[in-house]
């Protein structure tokens, strides 16, 4: 009867995240304003190439671009976002994705997905 006991206890015991299931990327939830900003070791200038090329490789709609300001207005989702890089100094910029209305209830793949492409290409040559 113990053991019973003690199993059943334990059973109600364990932690409720071990029983939920992991968000997908696709699923609207709510973000952190620290998941929307990352820093990369590149210039700024490449940062930007590489963030108009990301928005590009996700099929997402350039609404606005401003080369001289570093920032990027894009449609994803039926939502707008800025995307903005700033340098911190000559060899590291920030890339920070934002949604425009400031709900920051959307599907976490816009951002990692821009961040993903970002990391894969930082190497690579871009070529005009």
């Amino acid at each position: 009867m113990k053991k019973i006991f003690l199993l059943f206890a334990c059973f109600f015991m364990l932690p409720s995240f071990a029983l939920e299931e992991p968000q997908s990327l696709t699923t609207p939830q709510n973000i952190s304003f620290e998941t929307c900003t990352k820093m990369f070791a590149v210039n700024k200038e490449k940062l930007f190439y590489l963030t108009l090329g990301a928005v590009s490789a996700n099929k997402f709609a350039v609404e606005e671009i401003q080369t001289a300001n570093g920032y990027i207005i894009f449609t994803a989702a039926n939502n707008k976002y800025l995307a903005t890089v700033a340098s911190i100094d000559p060899l590291n910029s920030i890339l920070k994705i934002t949604p425009c209305n400031d709900i920051y209830y959307f599907q976490p793949g816009i951002v990692l997905n821009m961040f993903k492409y970002v990391d894969v290409n930082l190497n690579k040559e871009i070529k005009g």
